[in-house]
């Protein structure tokens, strides 16, 4: 058998939480952009694209992985699929790497999705990121999905057919960082494109056959561009129609350019409530599409704020209309527990036990010298940047 330490394929730093069963292939290396503000991920880091000869080579090593293991389950009395068996071996052995243990994931989970990395692939041209895919689905069975991030600017220049020349490849669906519709807010983060580009790129990802899923950042800007970027992002979205619109809250690290400005007075960042009350109004303003609405990250306070468009759209309303009618210390033991990864939904704050629970940190907490209750909940939601 084929030691995992042989075999090593180059991952990129992120993909998207619905991306988290997929096997990550990187076409290009960071961002060819990499000025956004609010944005710690690439920053420092030379932006670089792979030849095909390399993508290739991951392509050839991942399925040299897949067959290694499919082996190991063979032997382990599973010939067909991925045993369980299989899987305990992978990840107690020190045999395999990281790679072997996301393949085996990916094996037994049986999802088949493919994330190609890293910012923006669509900077390859598209006969090469076709050949790629098409060498992909070729070298590695069982590929349900592929899909990729892609920036607005680089989208809305491309040609139509270059697009659906990409999509019969196999490209399946686009992840575009919208963050704002508002050209104040994305002027202000550096985003270096402008909302009528934002419509044009997911308007022509939708018309070349592909799913959209479309980020927005609540909280983007801050309290004094707030009700702005509410009410420009939902005008934008309504003129696209995306498949998915992702809620991702704003965090500030340090090691985000935007982490100065805060620092200096020049940007006044939401607190919880604030946002909550931004996306309520940012919903209550999507109307005459079909997205579906996905709080699928802990950064969000809401999680359960999600549905389908327009059917969902009043529930979503309501459930933060609970949330702000709450008392103010019902939000506070909410914020805390849902930071501390205690709470999911805003009814689990009135379960008699989870409660207590969080109250008495609370008095524990509030008995500490010095102790600053809401410097610990921005600790703990920011642990998850």
């Amino acid at each position: 058998m084929t030691s995992g330490k042989q075999i090593t394929i180059e991952q990129g730093p992120i993909r998207p939480p619905s991306e988290a069963g997929s096997l990550l292939f990187r076409f290009t290396r960071n961002c060819p952009w990499n000025r956004c503000a609010f944005c710690p991920v690439y920053k420092g880091k030379q932006f670089s694209r792979r030849s095909l000869d390399e993508i290739k080579a991951d392509i050839d090593a991942a399925s040299e992985v897949l067959d290694d293991l499919r082996g190991l389950s063979a032997q382990l009395g599973c010939p067909e699929g991925f045993s369980r068996e299989a899987l305990e071996v992978v990840f107690t052995s020190r045999e395999y790497n990281d790679f072997y243990r996301r393949a085996a994931l990916w094996l037994h989970g049986g999802k088949g999705g493919v994330f190609i990395q890293d910012a923006n692939s669509f900077v390859l041209p598209a006969g090469v990121i076709s050949e790629a895919i098409a060498h992909l689905k070729r070298k590695i069975p069982g590929v349900r999905r592929i899909t990729s991030y892609g920036r607005s600017g680089t989208l809305a220049r491309m040609a139509p057919a270059a697009l659906e020349q990409i999509r019969k490849a196999g490209l399946d669906r686009v992840h575009i960082g919208m963050e704002s519709g508002s050209d104040l807010v994305l002027k202000l983060m550096d985003k270096g494109v402008s909302a009528k580009r934002q419509v044009e790129a997911g308007r022509k990802v939708i018309e070349a056959g592909m799913e959209l899923s479309e980020y927005i950042m609540p909280g983007l800007g801050g309290k004094e561009l707030s009700e702005e970027h509410a009410r420009q992002s939902a005008m934008v979205l309504n003129r696209i129609d995306p498949h998915f619109i992702r809620l991702r809250s704003l965090r500030i690290p340090p090691r985000a350019p935007i982490y100065a400005a805060w620092r200096e007075g020049r940007f006044t960042p939401l607190t919880d409530d604030e946002t909550v009350a931004e996306i309520r109004l940012f919903i209550s303003l999507l109307d005459g599409i079909s997205s579906r609405v996905e709080s699928d990250h802990i950064m969000n306070l809401l999680e359960e704020v999600e549905g389908n468009l327009p059917e969902k759209r009043d529930e979503m309303l309501a459930t933060l209309d609970r949330y702000l009618a709450m008392p103010e210390n019902d939000r506070l033991l909410f914020r805390l527990g849902r930071r501390g990864g205690t709470l999911r939904r805003v009814a689990e704050i009135n379960d008699p036990l989870i409660r207590e629970r969080l109250e008495r940190a609370t008095r524990d907490l509030a008995s500490e010298s010095g102790a600053d209750l809401e410097k610990l909940i921005k600790e703990l939601a920011d642990q998850y940047i």
